[in-house]
């Protein structure tokens, strides 16, 4: 091989290892849902409730808010929905499109405090497919499972 190709063959694999510059951040592949509520404000104040969720970002007042929650470093957006952008609650809708699974470690506890916070039993807390786990609607017709994997 020619010395040139050579040189820049090396250059070529140097610069693609070479650090991050500074002040540009590392990005970490996650992925985060974003649920579409009937009354965000609440919505945003029932996750508090219920799962003890951190509010990291909210813009918008009582009529109109997105905001960005964290349960236990598990963050999830949400927002009113947008019919014009094609943004539909479950209300809307009739039903889910979307379950989600909170992990967490005493699913019974965070079960007890979301159906104490206004959240309805779908299904208890119990153990099946080598997990412990139950399901709730919250109040804006999200259904969350919530549960633990058995050791």
């Amino acid at each position: 091989m020619p010395a040139s190709k050579k040189k820049n063959k090396k250059a070529a694999t140097k610069s693609a290892s070479r650090p991050r510059r500074k002040g540009v951040p590392s990005i970490t592949t996650r992925i985060a849902p974003w649920l579409c509520v009937r009354g965000g404000a609440r919505a945003v104040e029932f996750y508090k409730s219920a799962f003890g969720a951190k509010e990291l970002f909210r813009m918008g007042d009582d009529e109109s808010v997105v905001a960005r929650l964290s349960v236990g470093g598990a963050e999830f957006w949400l927002s009113d929905e947008s019919p014009e952008h094609h943004n539909f609650s479950p209300e809307s809708l009739g039903g889910i499109t979307v379950r989600i699974i909170l992990t967490v470690a005493d699913p019974d506890a965070v079960f007890s405090r979301a159906i104490g916070a206004g959240a309805k039993e779908v299904y208890p807390v119990g153990e099946e497919h080598g997990w412990r786990i139950g399901r709730v609607v919250d109040p804006f017709g999200h259904h969350w499972e919530i549960g633990r994997p058995v050791s």
